[in-house]
């Protein structure tokens, strides 16, 4: 009898072990901006804790890249937005209608969980709207599940949004300009475990804050040429609501992450090229922060536990 409780205690720190260690992973699916690039599609990221696969944001080629890791549409317990500009959105009624289908890719069951900031609702009741006959005709076509197609919409505040089989994603607030409110940054927690995703945002000490001591900080940046700022004003109005690298690097340094990265990189050049050069990037940087520093690509990986893993597109383990 003792050695069969001794077992039995053994199976359950074996289990309470593997459980403790049970690791987030977190895929780059879109590290670009509204500019339609070869090589980036814009802004989403997809976290895994547990049984919780979570979307943040749902840019152009969302879907695309969650087909390419084998994951199905209806497969997303939940929809996270930061703002409502258009390249953190344009990939919403993609991943809503085509998760509806009744495809193994897509299946999804009962309605999509959507949080985002106010205007959240009223862009979900105008979507259903726009999609009514395609909606119609599906149902009487197809015979696909009506209560598939609603939206569960919340419009959040700051802090505790959600929280499901031990996962918990808070909402932090950030400045990513006077006309652009609400705009929310997460945190998402889980097994002792911290990611910090900032939104788009300008510098903003309550990211490091929120970010301190976090696994992975994955921060927005713009990174413009200083000439093409005086030959073309605009990209003054667009730094103006983004962090530059010198001020990412401070909040970097304040939170001291195990990890940071840039995704959602805005890159301005006077000489247009096909991919965002990395070295301007992390020099500018390097001036303010020391520590870990990668520069995000389309599906990068990271993979967290006692220690943060990170790998290239291909699979190749990279060390920051």
């Amino acid at each position: 009898m003792l050695k069969l409780f001794v077992r039995a205690g053994l199976v359950l720190l074996a289990l309470s072990t593997v459980a403790s260690a049970d690791p987030i992973k977190v895929t780059l699916l879109g590290t670009g901006v509204p500019t339609p690039r070869p090589t980036s599609f814009s802004a989403s990221t997809l976290v895994e804790a547990g049984s919780e696969k979570l979307l943040f944001d749902l840019g152009r080629g969302s879907t695309m890249q969650l087909y390419k890791l084998k994951i199905p549409l209806g497969a997303i317990t939940a929809n996270f937005i930061t703002h409502l500009h258009s390249d953190h959105l344009v990939g919403l009624p993609d991943m809503w209608l085509t998760g509806w289908l009744a495809t193994p890719w897509a299946s999804r069951k009962g309605p999509m969980k959507l949080y985002g900031p106010k205007g959240t609702v009223a862009m979900t009741e105008n979507l259903t709207k726009a999609f009514a006959d395609d909606i119609r005709i599906r149902i009487d076509d197809e015979h696909l599940d009506p209560a598939a197609i609603a939206f569960a919409a919340t419009e959040i505040a700051p802090g505790l949004v959600y929280e499901s089989n031990g996962v918990k994603v808070a909402a932090i607030e950030v400045n990513h300009g006077e006309k652009i409110k609400p705009s929310f940054g997460y945190v998402v927690e889980y097994s002792g475990h911290k990611v910090v995703l900032s939104g788009d945002t300008k510098y903003d000490e309550r990211i490091a804050k929120a970010a301190e001591g976090a696994d992975l900080l994955i921060h927005e940046v713009a990174v413009i040429e200083p000439e093409l700022l005086v030959k073309s004003p605009v990209y003054k109005d667009i730094q103006a609501h983004h962090t530059s690298p010198e001020e990412a690097g401070r909040i970097f340094a304040s939170a001291r992450p195990k990890l940071a990265v840039y995704s959602h990189i805005v890159f301005g050049a006077v000489k247009p090229t096909p991919d965002i050069p990395e070295e301007p990037l992390i020099l500018r940087t390097r001036t303010s922060y020391k520590g870990p520093l990668l520069v995000g690509r389309d599906m990068m990986s990271f993979v967290i536990g006692e220690t943060v893993e990170a790998f290239a597109p291909e699979g190749t383990r990279l060390a920051p």
